[in-house]
This record gives structure tokens, sequence and C-alpha cells, in this order.
């Protein structure tokens, strides 16, 4: 007499976990993600001085830290070295909080060369693998990426003002779009768990 091995294995874990019963929280983040990038959007400007400034505050903080800690540190041989990044994430910060603006145009700038050296990076590794099946996906995102980064240069100054406020807002918008996928992702894997119960119950 065969018996079917699938009925004697255990069931497989829960993939979500305790976010089965708790995407209620996850659902509520994603829309409020969506919310905030949403309202983002109408405002660039501000939101790339507040990040400027909030990233100020953070090399501020961090620097005078490193140097209370530098008090503790007396013998260390690299001391020195220690005080001089300390100075530095203290000036810097300094730097963006009193100059927001300078600090976002050097900041643009930044990304805009990041973006067309990864878009070319990109490419290269597309043409690498290009007898696979789906080598044009890299391609097109380098492409993207260096196409972003030459309409960054070419707006530049003004873009910086409000290139890295449009980012994060796109960025909480696919954050909180990704979250509520996941939650409603989490929801049916419960119902589906319960209708597995109650039928071998």
């Amino acid at each position: 007499m065969s018996t079917d091995s699938s009925t004697l294995l255990p069931p497989p874990p829960p993939v979500f976990g305790e976010l089965e019963r708790n995407w209620g929280w996850l659902l509520l983040f994603g829309l409020v993600s969506i919310v905030l990038g949403t309202l983002g959007l109408g405002m660039t400007f501000l939101l790339t001085e507040f990040s400027v400034v909030f990233f100020g505050v953070l090399l501020v903080v961090g620097g005078v830290f490193q140097l209370l800690d530098a008090i503790k540190c007396r013998g260390w041989k690299s001391i020195a070295w220690h005080v001089l990044i300390a100075l530095l994430y203290v000036g810097t910060g300094l730097l963006m909080l009193l100059q927001t603006e300078l600090a976002a145009l050097s900041l643009t700038l930044i990304i805009a060369y990041a973006l067309i050296a990864v878009g070319i990076l990109r490419a290269v590794m597309a043409f690498q693998v290009r007898p696979s099946k789906g080598w044009w996906w890299p391609l097109l995102s380098g492409v993207v990426s260096v196409l972003l980064g030459v309409m960054i240069l070419l707006e530049w100054p003004q873009s910086g003002l409000w290139v890295i406020g449009l980012f994060i807002a796109i960025e909480l918008i696919f954050n909180g779009w990704a979250y509520v996928f996941v939650a409603l992702a989490a929801r049916t894997a419960a119902k589906e768990r319960k209708a597995r119960g109650s039928v071998t119950a």
C-alpha cells in the first residue's frame, strides 16, 4: 500500500511570519510613504533643502561624537587622523548647514556623474553577458542611467535645486508601493493558511 509522501511532510514554514497577523501596519506605512512621496513631488526644492540640512546635521553630530571619543583614546598612534576625520565631518556639516544651496549643487553634480558612470558599467556588463537571455535589461538600465545623468548636467545648476528632492520623493513612492504589495501578499498568505487549516480540520 503506497502512501503519498506529500502528506507525511510537515507544512512549510510561513514566509511572512508574524506579518501575516500584522500586515495592516505595513500597509499603513506603505500608504503613508506613498502620500509623503506624492506631496514631495510638489515641493522638490523644499525637500532638497531639508535633506541637505538633515545630512549636514548628521555629519556635525557624528563629528562631535567622534571628537568626544578621541578624548578617551589618548596614546593611540592614529588619534591625530581620528581627530582630523572628526573635524572634517564637523566642517563639512557646518558648510552644508550654512551654504545649503551650494551643497545641493555639489551633491547634484556627484549624483549626475555617478549615474553616468554606473550606466556605462551596466552597459559593459550587458555586452559581456550578451549571448544569455535578457542581456538587454541591464543595457536598457544603463542607457536610462546615462540619459538621466546627462539631463541633470544639461540642466545644472538649476537642477541642483530640485533633483535630490525629486529622487527622494520617487524613492518614497516606490518604497510605499513595494510595502503595500508585500502587506497584501501577507494578508493573502494568511487567508490561504487559514483555509488549509479549516480543510485539514
